[in-house]
């Protein structure tokens, strides 16, 4: 078993964010797909934007997270939900039809990648286009989207993303406010709360591949969202070892309650972590459970 000085030289190695030449990589596949969609017949007049996304953009990836996350937004046409029904009289008076659809736009997509990276270097999944990686790029994922308003006022609304999967599934996601939110916690835990997720991270595929835990069970995604919903002052340690154990400490005690869990937001706090998704509170309690016995932490 390994002592606590080496656990901490550990999570101190697990902390950092990505390094340079990770970076500059990144860089090279966000150009190339800007690019391939600026230059392109049917998309350069569109009022479209490339954005990374996912941990990346959150600066909370790992090494195991060989691939970037890269939306394709489109904001000619726009999704819409209303807080209460009142809005929805006001509203929607003053939205027009859209003219442009969004399967259309996911094909245009596509054929925009296929003419820039060639056909047997994009591959069409259910959600996003896996684009290989190269010597100078990494291995992206492209997902195409149009805006999503949700109105909580007159006039007023949160501005996130949707698509639809192959499959037909609707998916909403808001990255700006995952980002703001997640920026903001940083700044006040003094930079802990992302260097914790990245630790939480490291140690999931640390147990996965000692088959500690069962692989694939719980994301990387899910992680950060549970550390979002620790409270600040559960941060308050200057080294690694403690800190990481009063942040699973605080989730196993939390994650017995499904009153309390049940109400925990993703870190945009526009999304619930719990409710409608393939994800469960026993799960969460599971994972820290053994992230706990993995360490080696006591109760002293």
């Amino acid at each position: 078993m390994r002592s606590k000085s080496e656990w901490e030289d550990i999570f101190g190695t697990w902390s950092r964010g990505p390094q340079e030449t990770e970076t500059e990589r990144i860089e090279n596949t966000k150009k190339a797909i800007q690019d391939a969609i600026r230059n392109d017949d049917k998309l350069k007049n569109r009022n479209i934007s490339v954005f990374v996304q996912g941990s990346y953009k959150n600066t909370v990836n790992v090494k195991k997270d060989s691939d970037i996350d890269i939306g394709v937004l489109c904001m000619d046409t726009f999704y819409y939900e209303f807080q209460n029904e009142s809005l929805r009289e006001y509203q929607q008076s003053g939205i027009s039809p859209a003219t442009y659809n969004y399967s259309t736009f996911k094909n245009e997509v596509e054929s925009a990648l296929v003419n820039k990276f060639g056909r047997s270097a994009v591959t069409r999944g259910n959600k996003a286009f896996d684009i290989k990686a190269t010597s100078v790029r990494v291995d992206a994922d492209v997902a195409a989207f149009f805006e999503h308003r949700w109105y909580y006022d007159k006039d007023k609304y949160y501005s996130g993303v949707q698509m639809y999967t192959d499959k037909g599934d609707k998916v909403i996601n808001w990255p700006e406010q995952h980002y703001e939110n997640g920026v903001d916690k940083n700044d006040k835990t003094y930079r802990r709360f992302k260097r914790s997720v990245r630790i939480l991270k490291k140690l999931k595929n640390a147990m996965e591949n000692d088959n500690y835990i069962e692989k694939d069970k719980i994301s990387g995604f899910f992680i950060e969202c549970l550390v979002w919903n620790v409270p600040n002052t559960y941060f308050n340690y200057d080294n690694h070892y403690e800190r990481i154990k009063a942040i699973i400490t605080f989730l196993y005690n939390q994650t017995k309650k499904e009153e309390i869990t049940n109400e925990w937001g993703e870190v945009s706090e526009l999304k619930y972590v719990f409710r409608g998704k393939n994800r469960s509170i026993t799960d969460a309690n599971y994972f820290v459970l053994k992230a706990w016995q993995y360490v080696g932490y006591t109760n002293d």
